[in-house]
């Protein structure tokens, strides 16, 4: 059986990540809860730009704890927000959900949750070199969160969880060859809050502005479920190769950082 170094379960789960990663007891850290009468109206935000290209091969993975789509070094981008004129290029971008519907976004919006958030993660091009740089830099690294609810099937979605089933466990890789555009991904109003956080996984570095978009997207209880079929472990565990009922971090304080909030709700 695999040492995995942390995970979502009782023996490896948050509550435990400090001891082996010590960034996660930061005072910068996420998910956190966005208690909406506490946002600062941040007005009209310039608008963001997405430069997302469509027409190359990605790789659909299992790293163990979630499934992941990789861009493959395609120059897909977003700049503006608060992000500014700096450039960041969308890296890499997954799901969190949980073992029901109604649970398993990371961020909740006034102690509600939702049941999945997707992340876009970007890194900042115009100042770092790689992602790798950026992601230690206080301004290296750009989240895009959307929130999932359960409604009708979501139709861009399904061209990543229908080859779930081809990589039910941790170290499987498809590619993804037909065509997708991540701005389809997103809702279609872009109001936001924003604030400075942390990645909600090990390391759990403080790197990340984050930009969770107001209004959810739907995707199918049939679509949530084959993602709760994942695995964690290697093929070669057997049955100890646990499904991946659930991964996401518990909310942390937001202390004394700033939640702006830019948009209609």
């Amino acid at each position: 059986m695999s040492n995995e170094e942390w995970g979502y379960t009782g023996v490896n789960g948050p509550s435990t990540w400090t001891e082996k990663f010590p960034e996660a007891r930061g005072a910068r850290q996420s998910p956190v809860d966005i208690i909406t009468s506490r946002a600062s109206s941040g007005g009209s935000a310039p608008p963001f730009v997405f430069n997302y290209s469509v027409n190359h091969t990605r790789s659909v993975v299992n790293p163990g704890y979630c499934w992941r789509v990789d861009e493959n070094g395609y120059s897909s981008e977003l700049r503006g927000g608060p992000l500014g004129s700096d450039v960041y290029k969308l890296e890499q971008w997954h799901c969190h959900w949980g073992a029901v519907d109604g649970e398993g976004s990371e961020h909740t919006v006034d102690g509600r949750s939702f049941s999945g958030e997707l992340h876009l993660v970007h890194w900042n091009s115009s100042k770092y070199d790689s992602f790798t740089q950026a992601a230690g830099q206080p301004d290296g690294l750009a989240v895009l969160g959307v929130f999932l609810v359960v409604g009708s099937k979501h139709d861009e979605l399904d061209k990543v969880v229908r080859l779930l089933p081809y990589i039910q466990h941790r170290g499987d890789k498809v590619t993804m060859s037909e065509p997708l555009n991540p701005k389809n991904l997103l809702p279609r109003q872009i109001a936001y809050w924003t604030y400075p956080g942390s990645l909600t996984t090990p390391p759990c570095t403080e790197s990340v502005t984050w930009i969770l978009l107001k209004q959810p997207v739907e995707v199918s209880a049939e679509q949530l479920a084959l993602m709760r079929k994942l695995r964690c472990g290697e093929a070669s565990c057997g049955v100890e190769a646990m499904e991946l009922l659930h991964n996401y971090r518990p909310t942390l304080p937001l202390g004394n950082r700033e939640m702006r909030d830019y948009g209609g709700n």
